[in-house]
């Protein structure tokens, strides 16, 4: 029997909170979902068709209200292939849509087509009018800095960068490996260890790796705080930044917690 003390959410007016059940429709594959609240998670797979996260969703929802300008289901958007974008690894959750609806290229550091992100080449200066970099940029070798420029040169005017990162509500951001060099990283998991050579010379041994979703170039090189991210950004060239915090209980988003919400940044 249903808990009479349950609300059914149908509607983005409230906030949806311990107790309640969300109901929504994914905005990324139109499936029908009921989950509770505290089902709910960044990354959490919480819809019953694709799967797809709150993060997934969100970065869905933004992408389509930077576009038209209201909000509206990614999956039901109109192809315009005049619209040019790119991914850095993005999910196959919404990076199908992407490629199907807009000039839309997914790229990765070691696979093709490749993107180095903090070396982006002449020929793909400014030509952008939407950059996805969903949970990269933590796994940035430093400066993170790079990572943010390269962002910034991929657009064209009137383009937008949308970016995910874990990030703490600290005072500072915390680099793991500021000197990393020439490194490498031998076994695996808990007895993973990190061996590098700084510019100068000096090696270095580094244990306890943090890995997210796999090894390798998932190493956690950074845990930014939200002031560092923004100092980044404005320090790379942009200067309208948005967390986008908000929920929006019609497509099943909902932030629990305040710590990696989405970013909307643009020149």
């Amino acid at each position: 029997m249903a808990n009479p003390t349950r609300r059914l959410l149908r509607k983005p007016a409230g906030v949806p909170r311990s107790g309640d059940i969300l109901r929504f429709r994914c905005n990324l594959c139109d499936a029908p979902n009921a989950v509770p609240f505290e089902a709910l998670g960044r990354e959490v797979p919480s819809c019953s068709g694709c799967g797809s996260t709150v993060r997934f969703r969100a970065i869905g929802r933004l992408l389509a209200r930077e576009l038209v300008g209201h909000d509206q289901a990614l999956c039901r958007m109109r192809p315009d292939r005049s619209i040019r974008g790119i991914g850095l690894t993005d999910s196959g959750s919404y990076a199908s849509l992407l490629a199907q609806r807009f000039d839309y290229v997914n790229t990765f550091y070691d696979a093709d087509p490749r993107l180095d992100i903090t070396d982006v080449p002449d020929d793909l200066a400014h030509r952008f009018r939407f950059v996805v970099a969903s949970d990269v940029f933590e796994h940035v070798p430093a400066p993170a800095a790079r990572a943010f420029a390269g962002a910034r040169r991929l657009l064209d005017r009137n383009g937008f960068l949308l970016l995910t990162v874990p990030f703490s509500l600290e005072t500072q951001t915390v680099e793991h490996y500021p000197d990393l060099h020439a490194f490498r990283i031998e076994g695996a998991g808990d007895s993973a260890v990190l061996h590098n050579v700084t510019r100068d010379g000096r090696a270095q041994r580094f244990e306890r790796l943090v890995f997210h979703g796999g090894s390798g170039a998932t190493l956690e090189m950074r845990r930014f705080c939200r002031m560092g991210l923004e100092c980044e950004l404005r320090q790379a060239g942009f200067s309208r930044i948005r967390f986008a915090d908000e929920a929006f209980a019609d497509f099943g988003i909902a932030w629990p917690e305040p710590f990696g919400v989405p970013v909307v940044a643009r020149p």
